[in-house]
């Protein structure tokens, strides 16, 4: 008798940041370029608004920034929304 096994479902870690240069340029230029990175082991992604749908944590490392130097970010498991 054939016994599926059983589904694992793979939980990918999305890590919001706010990206202060972008920020500073926007309030110099007059610019409006995105201000957040929607990070996953896949991409990152550029908007201006997210929700996240469930569970996160906000971090806050500045001993020990992200690669790209961020210091706080938002860490989840759960599904996000970008709302560009």
């Amino acid at each position: 008798m054939y016994v599926p096994e059983p589904v694992r479902m793979h939980i990918m870690k999305t890590i919001v940041h706010v990206n202060q240069h972008v920020i500073r340029k926007n309030n110099k230029t007059g610019e409006r370029e995105p201000v957040l990175t929607v990070k996953t082991y896949k991409s990152n992604v550029y908007c201006h608004n997210v929700v996240v749908h469930g569970p996160s944590k906000v971090v806050y490392q500045p001993d020990c920034p992200l690669n790209c130097g961020a210091r706080v970010w938002i860490e989840t498991d759960s599904q996000v929304e970008v709302i560009e």
